[in-house]
């Protein structure tokens, strides 16, 4: 019988100072979240230098905590797997220190993992059966792409956004018409009182393409906002958001055409917001596998750290104390 791998993940990447165990990859044991929302509420968005120092303050609290409601000890975990990008670079300088000095101090493996894989790997705590290949639509804050995950730690991007992330748009959204931070599930929730039926552009690259741009349909709705304050902010949300997920679903029917895969995973907090779900779920009465995160394990958290982190291990890789945090961090790096 072979031994069960034990990861530790540490996720610091923006406003959530977490820390997970992970077994195998796929059992969640324990998954804590300390949540900086409340904090960077008033100010309408998340202040890096406020994010940093509410890390260094929670991180060794929340270690300990990760540990008890896991009833594990930390000389039995195999692996500490910090996110070190992409992301605040200040943010991740704390989960990547802390990681550090935990693989150091008690001779512990050190693998660094890739924000945006931990995401994909969400999918893999939720679906105990799901395997690769499959294409995956990342959708958060900071990157919308659409990736070719053709092994568990080997993948192509296809397509991503050439200018704001979708969870970035939401949020210039949300702060216009008023609704504050955070604004992807305030918006999600005020387009459910609202009608679709205001026309806003999408972007049109080449055929070739699998970018995206969201720049344009932000600026529209910005624009038709301050021309007519009184607009219906409901309806303007609802036409907003289904604009934007037609724009996504059209590039992944493309991808899903060029590479002739059927399964298609969403990833990020974005794949979060329930129009979006709806409407990919819809795929499945065409034949298309749908799989999506537990609406918990859509939001940053470490447990999807620990497990991209256990199929890192299991596959060789190993960081030294050399490991730094990279803000800009490519998923093919």
């Amino acid at each position: 019988m072979e031994k069960d791998i034990l990861t530790l993940g540490i996720e610091s990447s923006c406003d959530e100072t977490s820390v997970a165990i992970v077994k195998n990859g796929r059992e969640v044991l324990s998954n804590v979240i300390d949540t900086q929302i409340p904090i960077h509420e008033k100010y309408g968005g998340v202040v890096p230098e406020i994010a940093s120092r509410n890390h260094i303050e929670a991180i060794s609290r929340v270690t300990k905590k990760a540990l008890k409601d896991a009833n594990i000890k930390l000389e039995q975990i195999d692996a500490i797997t910090p996110t070190y990008g992409p992301g605040l670079v200040g943010a991740l300088l704390v989960g990547v220190s802390y990681a550090k000095a935990l693989s150091f101090a008690n001779n512990i493996p050190l693998v660094g993992v890739n924000h945006i894989q931990g995401h994909i790997a969400a999918n893999y705590i939720t679906y105990k059966e799901l395997r690769p290949p499959f294409i995956c639509i990342m959708m958060s804050g900071g990157n919308t792409q659409i990736i070719y995950v053709k092994e568990y730690t080997k993948f192509e991007v296809l397509g991503k956004t050439r200018d704001d992330a979708i969870g970035e748009a939401f949020d210039k959204v949300a702060r216009v018409v008023g609704l504050g931070y955070p604004g992807g599930p305030k918006v999600d929730s005020l387009a459910k009182q609202g009608e679709p039926n205001i026309d806003l552009p999408k972007t049109h690259f080449d055929q070739d393409t699998l970018d995206f741009s969201f720049s344009g349909i932000k600026t529209a709705v910005i624009n038709l906002h301050h021309k007519n304050p009184e607009i219906d902010k409901a309806n303007l949300c609802a036409s907003f958001q289904k604009t934007v997920t037609e724009t996504l679903m059209g590039n992944v029917i493309k991808a899903m055409q060029k590479t002739n895969i059927k399964t298609i995973a969403l990833a990020g907090g974005v794949s979060a917001n329930s129009y979006i779900r709806n409407e990919f779920m819809k795929l499945e009465k065409k034949g298309i596998k749908i799989y999506m995160p537990d609406l918990k394990l859509c939001t940053d958290n470490a447990a999807m750290i620990a497990s991209a982190g256990y199929y890192n291990y299991i596959k060789g890789k190993r960081d030294n104390m050399s490991l730094n945090a990279i803000p800009n961090l490519k998923l093919d790096q």
